[in-house]
């Protein structure tokens, strides 16, 4: 387990080094550019050309690339040129991060709890108007934009609730520890402030946990059925086990994998960054730096946030690949 867990660790290294450089190409050949982006109205062929030799873009692909990696390696990852004009790369991914890994945890929650059980239950029901009813509603749930349902969401829930529909938290005087609000408000002793980040999640979690619910749920269902066709299912019916015994020993564990996997994947796509979701919910997460990072041109933002998008990525599915051996015994020994 520990060899093949530092050759997958090896493998994201690869993984990253390659992605970069295509990055790297592909950012560069886009129309526009940070210098037309930082210049604006006020652009002329004599400024472009010295804001250009001055940011090193006048300069060969390769050698740019070159250049950053060996800043790259020593924590230097840029200055954001359109995001946040001054600051550095890392500092905004470090200070966004947190905002999308909270969004993206409350999110995954909500479709786990109501994904898991409800196909669970649609299974153990099959055929019946609990069953149809629900694979109707995962279909909406896969078929309806997700923009569309956040400003449903924002525009009606948000109104009759009076839930918050924009920002993380109000304008209060909180203490920063994690720059995780909810955590901070719990290690603090500050519950108002905990209390007031998880009002401004309910809204962009739920639009949110709509696609990966659909997905979770189907996945759920379509394991279930086929692990209760099984002739174990059969014999520990015939054992006389009770109902709670088989769901859990038998039913549950046996068709954990493909749904684990499917966690997993969806985890990992929530935290590459739910770009629609925060952008409707002025929701400061890597979403919306990927957002304005792409309308300003903002290379050294785009080039970082994507990497470690990427990386999560590849982190998040090797977690789950590590997973299987707690949830099947027999995985270990291959």
């Amino acid at each position: 387990m520990l060899r093949y867990t530092i050759r997958r660790l090896i493998q994201l290294v690869g993984v990253v080094l390659v992605l970069s450089l295509l990055l790297f190409a592909w950012l560069r050949v886009l129309p526009g550019g940070p210098v037309s982006a930082l210049l604006g109205d006020r652009s002329t062929p004599e400024k472009a050309a010295e804001l250009t030799k001055q940011l090193g873009l006048d300069q060969p692909i390769f050698v740019q690339y070159f250049k950053f990696l060996g800043r790259a390696a020593t924590g230097d990852f840029g200055v954001s040129t359109g995001v946040q004009p001054g600051d550095s790369a890392l500092d905004i991914f470090i200070q966004r991060f947190p905002a999308t890994l909270e969004l993206s945890f409350f999110a995954i929650l909500i479709a786990i709890a109501v994904g898991v059980p409800l196909g669970y239950l649609a299974a153990k029901r099959r055929g019946s108007w609990f069953d149809n009813l629900s694979v109707v509603g995962s279909l909406i749930g896969v078929a309806v934009p997700v923009f569309f349902l956040a400003y449903v969401l924002k525009g009606v829930a948000s109104s009759s609730l009076g839930l918050p529909s924009s920002g993380r938290q109000d304008a209060i005087d909180a203490t920063r520890v994690t720059n995780f609000f909810t955590l901070d408000g719990i290690i603090t002793g500050e519950w108002d402030a905990t209390f007031n980040a998880l009002e401004h999640l309910i809204l962009p979690a739920i639009a949110l946990a709509t696609i990966p619910f659909a997905v979770i749920f189907r996945i759920t269902r379509a394991a279930v059925l086929d692990v209760l066709d099984e002739d174990f299912v059969r014999t520990a019916e015939s054992k006389g086990l009770t109902a709670s015994v088989i769901r859990r020993r038998h039913v549950l564990r046996n068709a954990m994998l493909p749904v684990v996997t499917t966690i997993g994947l969806q985890t990992g796509a929530l935290l590459s960054g739910a770009v629609l979701t925060e952008r409707v919910f002025s929701f400061p997460g890597v979403g919306e730096a990927l957002a304005i990072g792409f309308e300003r041109r903002d290379y050294p933002v785009l080039l970082l946030l994507i990497i470690m998008a990427a990386s999560v990525y590849v982190v998040v599915n090797l977690l789950v690949d590590l997973s299987y051996a707690l949830i099947d015994p027999r995985i270990r020994t291959r």
